[in-house]
């Protein structure tokens, strides 16, 4: 079975999935070799988008394509990502990670956060698609332990994903997207430094960037998918960067794919 990567997208605005840019070629770019023989047989997602208390995992057969936001343009919620689901591994995967509690999860879907990538880095939606919720009542360190014991499902050929941002701070937007502030540079400079180094505490205790961490992350939804790709990498895993950039002053698109 082939040892399949974990990557953590840097997703932006929705209004990506409508749109050709370097944002969504920078997707593609990333997972351009897995076709053919090094094609997924599975992908989990942790999306920041599915936050909220409790472990739940999609277990439907046809997962709806949730249109989680407002004020966009009617092409964007016309857009629909028809992923099948996989009922029985969303079971084997509650199975194997016993005595964890996850639900099995019956009306959640596919939202913006996994499917305004996917349809560009995996534009057929042929590929049995699962999310993973982010249990909102635990910790940072909880839920890189949790990407460690995802980390086994690599080698059965499923491919792990995240998808957030690293800087995402809705409140400091600038639509003019001038020079970003400078602890949007800081916190942007730390996480990539961090990466490369593979220096995994620092990234789980990124409260201690002090007032570039509180820029960065005002809220953990965005950045915790980050610690359970990491959480899913292996030291041998080959990093790779892509959209290594802020956009709008205070989202940093940067993308990572390890193996």
């Amino acid at each position: 079975m082939q040892l399949q990567p974990a990557i953590f997208f840097g997703h932006g605005s929705p209004m990506n999935a409508i749109e050709q840019n370097q944002w969504t070629a920078g997707w593609q770019q990333l997972v351009a070799d897995l076709a053919g023989a090094h094609r997924p047989k599975a992908i989990l997602m942790i999306s920041a988008h599915w936050y909220g208390p409790g472990l739940k995992i999609t277990a439907q057969q046809s997962p709806k394509t949730i249109h989680d936001f407002g004020g966009f343009p009617p092409a964007l919620f016309a857009k629909q990502y028809p992923a099948p689901g996989d009922p029985a591994f969303a079971a084997a995967i509650i199975e194997q990670l016993k005595p964890l509690e996850i639900s099995a999860d019956h009306h959640w879907g596919f939202d913006h956060g996994s499917w305004s990538v996917l349809c560009h880095a995996f534009a057929d939606a042929d590929i049995p698609l699962l999310q993973l919720s982010i249990d909102s009542r635990q910790a940072a360190a909880w839920h890189f332990a949790l990407g460690r014991q995802l980390a086994f499902l690599r080698e059965q050929g499923v491919l792990i994903l995240g998808s957030g941002n690293i800087v995402h701070n809705l409140a400091r937007i600038d639509w003019h997207d001038g020079p970003p502030p400078l602890a949007a540079q800081q916190f942007a400079g730390f996480a990539r430094q961090a990466l490369l180094a593979r220096d995994w505490p620092a990234l789980i205790n990124y409260q201690t960037q002090g007032a570039a961490a509180r820029f960065a992350v005002p809220h953990p939804d965005h950045y915790l998918p980050l610690l359970y790709v990491i959480g899913a990498s292996l030291q041998s895993d080959e990093i790779t960067f892509s959209n290594d950039a802020l956009t709008y002053g205070s989202l940093d698109m940067l993308s990572v794919r390890f193996g």
